[in-house]
């Protein structure tokens, strides 16, 4: 998904090897992803993706004024805060528990989506995302 505040730029969705970067959006207050290849357009994770940072992602502290370093490399695409309509909804987990506000990381990062959520699949990079349909016996 992406963040209430990115629904006016033009989106996405991810798929399957698409290599991303973490980008500030003019217009807006937020940070979120791009392909690399196409830093004007909004790349929109589901819950569940997962993705790996080419090194750990950096982002501003909730209460710091210093930028901090996530444990690892591999994160989980997911949505914090539901019961808020006021916030950034919009996260990653690392393997330890950490939760990163996509809004918080610093731009210009680098990471490929590794896996789709579950009932989702993707043939090719660039190529739509398609619900997989329920086998009937």
């Amino acid at each position: 998904m992406c963040d209430y505040s990115l629904e006016h730029v033009a989106s996405r969705p991810a798929v399957t090897a698409d290599r991303l970067v973490t980008t500030s959006f003019p217009t807006t207050l937020t940070r979120g992803f791009t392909g690399v290849s196409d830093p004007m357009t909004a790349v929109c994770l589901r819950p569940g993706t997962e993705l790996v940072f080419d090194r750990p992602p950096r982002y501003r502290g909730v209460w710091a004024l210093w930028s901090k370093t996530a444990p690892g490399t591999l994160a989980r695409f997911r949505q914090i805060n539901p019961s808020n309509p006021h916030t950034h909804h919009d996260a990653l987990e690392f393997a330890d528990g950490t939760i990163v506000r996509l809004a918080s990381l610093h731009a210009g990062q680098a990471a490929t989506v590794l896996q789709l959520p579950k009932g989702e699949k993707a043939a090719t990079t660039g190529a739509k995302t398609v619900p997989e349909r329920p086998v009937t016996a």
